[in-house]
């Protein structure tokens, strides 16, 4: 596998709560550090104040010992369908992560989380940089990360989701 295929995945999961009270969830950045993973903050910028189309929002990572920030701005902000935001610069994204909700029938949400690396420059790219003979392996490795962080984010969001 490639950079430039835009390695992607996607994790789901059932929420015992409705779209709109997910919704609220996954849209509140200044959340994040409740879910784990790599964010552990994030803060909304430029006068933005919520989610909609457009806002930017800075946050926090921490990654094996390392930290970083980075400027996120909104692609989508349809409550109770998705929430969705480019890394860097939207045209040239280092990743690409989305929320999407859909009404299970029985008062519910089924949640999918998708995230999509590339093509823009991040940390991936300069690994693969250093080591271009390994690039699939690398792109595994991070996959792999990701999907184990992502499935802990959304079992953390369904916690909160069906407690609050």
């Amino acid at each position: 596998m490639e950079l430039s295929e835009l390695p992607a995945l996607e994790v789901c999961c059932r929420v015992a709560a409705p779209p709109r009270k997910v919704w609220a969830l996954v849209s509140d950045i200044t959340r994040v550090g409740d879910w784990g993973g790599e964010c552990v903050c994030a803060e909304w910028i430029d006068g933005a104040d919520g989610p909609v189309v457009g806002a930017r929002f800075c946050g926090r990572q921490i990654r094996q010992g390392q930290q970083w920030t980075s400027v996120s701005v909104v692609s989508e902000a349809e409550p109770g369908v998705s929430f969705a935001w480019a890394v860097g610069d939207p045209q040239y994204a280092s990743a690409t992560w989305r929320y999407q909700l859909a009404a299970d029938g029985s008062g519910g949400t089924i949640l999918r989380y998708r995230a999509v690396l590339g093509p823009g420059p991040s940390g991936l790219s300069d690994a693969i940089a250093q080591a271009p003979e390994h690039e699939d392996s690398i792109i595994a490795f991070r996959l792999n990360e990701h999907e184990r962080n992502m499935a802990a984010t959304l079992q953390a969001i369904k916690q909160a989701a069906e407690q609050e």
